[in-house]
């Protein structure tokens, strides 16, 4: 019983853990015209799963927010809403990346990483 509460448990932390670096993830990902399913895919092979009903509505937030900027492709046979970041979702992006990294080497301290183990 105490185990499956764990697992519960854990399963609800790591849910968390995933929330806070999915912004970032997908930042990431737009630098180059994205399309939501496009970059669905592109993100399970680089390793993070998102679903749709996560990603489409994070993404019209970001857009909102102005760090994204998006366009119609109406040429091909199904329409498509591409996105990418905006010169200032850049700049908000690559400010995020510095304090990703130290936050990362501050956390590696924190926990170091061979006592884990």
């Amino acid at each position: 019983m105490e185990d499956k509460k764990t697992d519960v448990l854990f399963d609800s932390l790591v849910l968390e853990l995933r929330r806070g670096t999915i912004i970032l993830s997908v930042l990431s990902q737009l630098k180059e015209p994205q399309y939501g399913y496009s970059l669905i895919v592109l993100l399970q092979e680089k390793g993070i799963e998102v679903d749709a009903g996560t990603l489409y509505p994070l993404l019209r937030r970001l857009e909102k927010q102005e760090l994204l900027e998006s366009s119609w492709d109406v040429e091909s046979a199904k329409p498509r809403k591409y996105y990418k970041l905006s010169d200032y979702g850049n700049t908000v992006y690559n400010r995020l990346c510095l304090h990703w990294t130290e936050m990362v080497k501050k956390m590696d301290r924190l926990i170091n990483i061979e006592e884990v183990k």
